[in-house]
């Protein structure tokens, strides 16, 4: 196993759960953030440090020493900066984390990209190839956010492809649900859990996916022992196994996307969007934690 994991985005929404899963399966963690970011739970120390600057980038990896690095660090919400900031800034950072990580040795190095690559929400139209959406469905990005994270999956391509000693692995996490969100809290949106139950249009962006954080940590984990088990390279989705949404999608998809209701038709009751079956058949991952569930567990 792994022992000493740096983290980089440590202190975010998944960054938090994710330091958490690592440091209870045992290994020794230290988030990498923004100066003035507190240590996440489960973190030995936070590093302040710039990851747009390579060369700080490599120092402070280098003085960390990690045998395994998990990039979680972006700018992470689509529209959130200026495309012409949120571009550059994602790929330098997916870059310099990359590269630094490939320099110093590490056996191990885990990225976050995202699904938005696949393109849906586009306000030109999309329709989908096929439902459920898996890895091997074509990108079409629309946004900076998306145009990055395919860049950064491309990227990722690039160093595996000529660095064998390190082994790579890409993972996409759906819409992210914190274990406090479950409890109230505002998610990325703005709106809670059950505010995107009761109104499906606040879902229908995103096709209704979404993942518990600390499942997508559990992935995390199992990605960085993944080497002589999965190519170098792979991209994995991370979401739930149903959809955040009360009614089938084979009804709210057609309504919230014209031109999806063939593909969609074929999606059983509580069948999401999103087919997470490769995480499941390569590594034996499957998230443990539902909306059903997890409310329940408030409320009882």
């Amino acid at each position: 196993m792994t022992t000493l994991v740096a983290v980089t985005g440590g202190a975010g929404r998944l960054g938090r759960s994710v330091v958490r899963v690592l440091a209870d399966a045992g290994r020794e963690v230290v988030s990498i953030d923004l100066p003035g970011t507190a240590a996440p739970d489960g973190a030995r120390a936070s590093v302040p440090a710039d990851l747009t600057d390579a060369e700080q980038t490599h120092r402070v990896l280098a003085d960390i020493g990690p045998s395994a690095v998990v990039h979680l660090a972006a700018i992470a919400v689509p529209f959130s900066r200026p495309e012409t900031e949120l571009l550059p800034t994602n790929v330098a950072l997916a870059h310099n984390v990359c590269d630094a990580a490939v320099r110093i040795g590490c056996r191990s190095v885990v990225v976050a990209s995202s699904p938005t690559v696949l393109g849906y929400g586009n306000p030109a139209g999309w329709r989908p190839d096929y439902l459920p959406l898996d890895e091997n469905h074509p990108a079409r990005p629309w946004h900076a956010y998306a145009l990055s994270k395919l860049a950064t999956e491309l990227m990722v391509r690039m160093y595996a492809d000529r660095n064998e000693a390190t082994h790579f692995s890409v993972v996409r996490p759906g819409y992210v649900i914190a274990p406090e969100e479950w409890r109230g809290s505002p998610t990325q949106g703005g709106h809670t859990v059950a505010d995107r139950l009761a109104g499906p249009a606040l879902g229908a962006k995103s096709l209704f996916n979404y993942v518990d954080a600390r499942d997508a940590g559990e992935l995390v984990g199992m990605l960085l022992d993944a080497q002589g088990a999965v190519p170098s390279g792979e991209v994995f989705f991370a979401c739930a196994a149903d959809p955040l949404a009360a009614e089938p999608l084979a009804e709210l998809l057609p309504e919230f996307h014209p031109g999806i209701a063939a593909h969609a038709s074929g999606l059983g009751h509580g069948e999401p969007a999103f087919s997470i079956g490769k995480a499941e058949r390569l590594l034996g991952w499957r998230p443990l934690r539902d909306w059903r569930t997890e409310l329940s567990a408030v409320t009882t």
